[in-house]
């Protein structure tokens, strides 16, 4: 599975941008599909995952409510979406997509170890 990212960019807090992450390749089967972020110093972290068959969603709660995940399942690139509102500084890092290998369980969602398919980040800056 290869997973390319877009949408990152400069932004004024309280604005909105929306990530994409296109799929290819093996993309059958339950792939949960995931965004993390890293700032710069810090550790990867769990922004929000999303599951390929019926569409369960797992929220960090940094951005719950404020971010919403979803995915397009009915084009050939399989396409992940992540739409950020109300963006604050602190949401400035540079954003990767994920895909497991297999389904996860809900409880382990949160966890990078867990996902075998990786993109490229794609930066996202807010200011303030």
């Amino acid at each position: 599975v290869q997973l390319q990212a877009s949408g990152g960019g400069l932004v004024q807090a309280g604005g909105s941008l929306r990530l994409s992450c296109a799929a290819s390749g093996r993309t059958s089967g339950p792939l949960t599909m995931a965004w993390f972020r890293q700032a710069p110093g810090k550790e990867r972290e769990f922004v929000a995952a999303i599951r390929s068959r019926g569409g369960t969603t797992l929220y960090a709660d940094s951005v719950k409510g404020r971010f919403t995940i979803s995915r397009d399942n009915g084009n050939a690139k399989n396409t992940m979406y992540l739409q950020m509102n109300s963006l604050k500084p602190e949401d400035t890092a540079d954003y990767y997509c994920a895909a497991a290998g297999s389904a996860i369980i809900l409880s382990s969602m949160r966890s990078s170890n867990n996902y075998l398919y990786w993109g490229q980040g794609t930066q996202v800056t807010v200011s303030s």
